[in-house]
């Protein structure tokens, strides 16, 4: 019986949604993230007005929650615009339960939209820099995990090779996924072939920079079974902080993922040999390797001897970001709700060429700022409750 305070299975997904995967021209962030909103809610047979819980992130407005309360035309009782990075979405999965759960609200909509790549064509940002780092003029964020990528190669005997194998893995993901925005052949040779960006990761091992948007609809449980016939259950979720600038990061090697993993994990009454579909925020390569290990799917330091001979791939062990991920399916700027979406539509079914056997449990796991803020989600099909 789980001592944890997480309503575990109280509240339900009744929609996920995405839109404008890749390049979305004519469509400014609220837009995407407006459209994303509606499908989702219109999957539950609910409006816009339905909505009493509103958790948005938008890339570049500080207001963002109150723009796009006027944007959608509802007055909310709570809205949320916290901004860890691209763990928040997890974060506000975590906050919305217990607030559904509390009956504070009955409808929680959390939602993201960024036009980034026809924007401007970069990441979006508007942090301040690293007052201690800045000086030696990083290419950030590439470079701070270029750091524990060193580190961790340095320390376990990582390879080159290894990081190319969860890059490649990503590809034949994203190969099965329609939606996918980079879906031609990649092999090791095209891989070892590419360019340094910052040593050691190449360019093949950073994220794609596109558009895009996500929405996701929770409510609780007694109330999603009328809403939809297939519910996801909410069974677990937790978050951490250790850092902001990776200086300050007391081991390069080690995530707080560890933190929010297992604090998620008791809270589902689960572990990690028990989930089926693992969807981790790869924004660079050396992320799934790290999170891997943190989460509990192999013993730190073994990260790259696990993902190696298409163990993570299609036809591999493990599923692990079916949808591509952050490297090769999309990446806008904050790619937490993509894991949370995928994990969604792996237990829902719905995944065509690239479905899982048979999931009940999946771990959804979203990471903010220089592997600064990490949050876990566990999600279960209705027999798991």
């Amino acid at each position: 019986m789980s001592t944890s305070p997480f309503p575990r299975g109280k509240v339900a997904v009744v929609g996920a949604a995405t839109f404008g995967q890749g390049r979305a021209p004519g469509f400014q962030s609220s837009d995407l993230a407006a459209i994303a909103a509606r499908d989702a809610l219109s999957q539950a047979g609910l409006t816009p007005a339905d909505v009493d819980g509103l958790f948005f992130c938008h890339p570049t407005d500080t207001f963002g929650g109150l723009s796009f309360a006027q944007y959608l035309g509802i007055h909310p009782k709570i809205t949320d615009n916290n901004r860890v990075g691209g763990s928040a979405f997890q974060a506000y999965i975590e906050q919305a339960a217990f607030l559904l759960d509390a009956g504070m609200i009955d409808v929680a909509l959390i939602a993201f939209g960024n036009n980034q790549a026809t924007a401007t064509g970069k990441l979006s940002s508007t942090i301040l820099p690293m007052t201690y780092e800045a000086p030696y003029k990083p290419i950030n964020p590439v470079s701070s995990y270029a750091l524990a990528a060193a580190r961790h190669m340095h320390q376990y005997g990582t390879t080159q090779e290894q990081l190319g194998a969860v890059a490649l893995a990503a590809r034949g993901w994203a190969q099965l996924n329609p939606e996918a925005f980079k879906r031609d052949p990649l092999d090791m040779d095209a891989y070892m072939a590419s360019r340094t960006v910052s040593s050691p990761l190449k360019v093949l091992d950073c994220c794609l920079v596109t558009d895009g948007a996500a929405a996701i609809v929770l409510t609780r449980a007694d109330k999603a079974r009328d809403l939809t016939a297939n519910p996801i259950a909410v069974l677990g979720a937790a978050s951490a902080t250790t850092h902001r600038e990776i200086a300050w990061m007391s081991d390069l090697t080690v995530t707080a993922a560890k933190d929010s993993g297992a604090r998620a994990y008791a809270a589902a009454g689960v572990t990690a040999k028990d989930i089926d579909v693992v969807q981790v925020y790869d924004a660079f390569t050396i992320n799934t390797i790290l999170f891997l290990e943190d989460l509990g799917f192999c013993p730190k330091g073994e990260g790259g001897r696990f993902v190696e001979d298409g163990r993570i791939a299609p036809g591999g062990d493990l599923p692990v970001n079916t949808n591509g991920g952050g490297l090769s399916c999309c990446h806008p700027g904050m790619y937490g709700m993509f894991t949370l979406v995928e994990a969604i539509r792996q237990l829902r079914g719905e995944c065509g060429e690239r479905q899982a056997k048979d999931p009940h449990l999946a771990i959804a796991h979203g990471n903010g700022g220089v592997l600064s803020s990490q949050a876990t989600v566990i999600l279960g099909t209705p027999d798991t409750i």
